[in-house]
């Protein structure tokens, strides 16, 4: 059912010093933030190779990734993003097999403009798993 890594998500109190140690120390390819209101966050990509590493940081106070950095003060790994052929087909094979999907179970369009969901972490090791149609 799933597809390819699309990204790791890292969530960061301080955006610009994150993306700068990506940038400068590592050397990769940085985009520039992104705004996204709708899910509470700023973005930042840093393409590699084979993948992309996505950098969160909570817009508002509201923003549940300012509450993972409440239980997390120095930010870490939010969660993780595989691609899937279709979202809707996924999201129902998914809770036919006990997963629950987060929300009102229907797809926001994501940081890439496609359709996402988010899985619960309870229900996959520990990890919050998003969904993003490829």
């Amino acid at each position: 059912m799933i597809g390819r890594l699309n990204h790791v998500a890292i969530a960061v109190r301080d955006l610009a010093k994150a993306a700068s140690v990506y940038r400068d120390v590592l050397g990769a390819q940085v985009s520039e933030p992104v705004l996204q209101p709708e899910h509470g966050v700023t973005t930042v990509f840093i393409t590699l190779p084979n993948t992309k590493i996505e950098l969160i940081s909570p817009l508002g106070d509201n923003s549940p990734i300012a509450k993972f950095l409440e239980r997390m003060p120095d930010g870490g790994i939010h969660h993780v993003c595989y691609e899937v052929d279709d979202i809707t087909t996924a999201r129902d094979a998914l809770r036919k097999q006990g997963a629950r999907v987060l929300g009102d179970g229907e797809p926001k369009i994501g940081a890439h403009g496609k359709p996402v969901l988010f899985l619960h972490p309870k229900d996959f090791c520990g990890t919050l798993v998003e969904i993003e149609q490829a």
